[in-house]
């Protein structure tokens, strides 16, 4: 009987090895052909792997996937949990589910509720990385509570403008968490006017609770 090889997708944390799961590291240790952006290959790719960085060019990385998945496993790193905005959707476009293993990870938005000893379980979780967020979500109502991936254009300063268009308060709490377990972490807390006026935390997850 032919041995199907299959996509095995793995949530590698918010980045430090520590909030990697064992599962996750013997996988990638055993890997043969691995998948990943530049961060993730120099930090767990050894040289006798095959590799490919994850780039803009995401039809070439399926390509390079499928090419050698005729013969093998593909391992495939991604931030995070697998399941939250991730490479992931763009793989369930192109394999069959029964092609894809996936292994989970804890995602930054995870990790910063947990900074906070905050429960994320009525929380609005949104991704404004590259995308826009319903009014729906973003509007205020008492007791909302937000967990917000940022980027560039999408910075906390742009985000509570938008939000203080939606009707929250000036004195929701807001904390603004960057490089999540790293030795450079930061998580700050500020009201939701200060944030206004607060450059960079770009890349980082912005927890809003009113």
């Amino acid at each position: 009987m032919e041995h199907t090889y299959r996509v095995v997708v793995v949530g590698i944390g918010p980045g430090s090895p520590d909030y990697i799961l064992p599962v996750a590291s013997r996988t990638i240790a055993g890997a043969k052909v691995l998948v990943g952006s530049k961060r993730a290959l120099d930090t767990f790719g050894t040289p006798n792997q095959v590799t490919r960085i994850i780039d803009k060019d995401i039809k070439g990385v399926l390509d390079f996937i499928e090419c050698h998945l005729a013969s093998q496993d593909v391992v495939v790193l991604v931030s995070g949990d697998p399941g939250f905005y991730s490479m992931l959707a763009a793989l369930r476009g192109h394999f069959a589910a029964e092609r894809i293993k996936v292994i989970p990870g804890i995602s930054s938005v995870q990790l910063a509720f947990a900074r906070l000893a905050e429960v994320w379980q009525d929380a609005s979780l949104i991704s404004m990385h590259g995308r826009k967020a319903a009014d729906d979500v973003l509007r205020y109502r008492p007791g909302h509570k937000l967990g917000i991936l940022t980027d560039t254009q999408h910075n906390p300063s742009h985000i509570a403008g938008i939000l203080l268009a939606q009707g929250w308060p000036d004195n929701a709490c807001v904390w603004l968490c960057s490089n999540l377990s790293y030795d450079n972490e930061v998580v700050a807390a500020l009201t939701l006017a200060e944030t206004t006026g607060t450059p960079g935390f770009e890349h980082s997850v912005m927890v809003v609770k009113a």
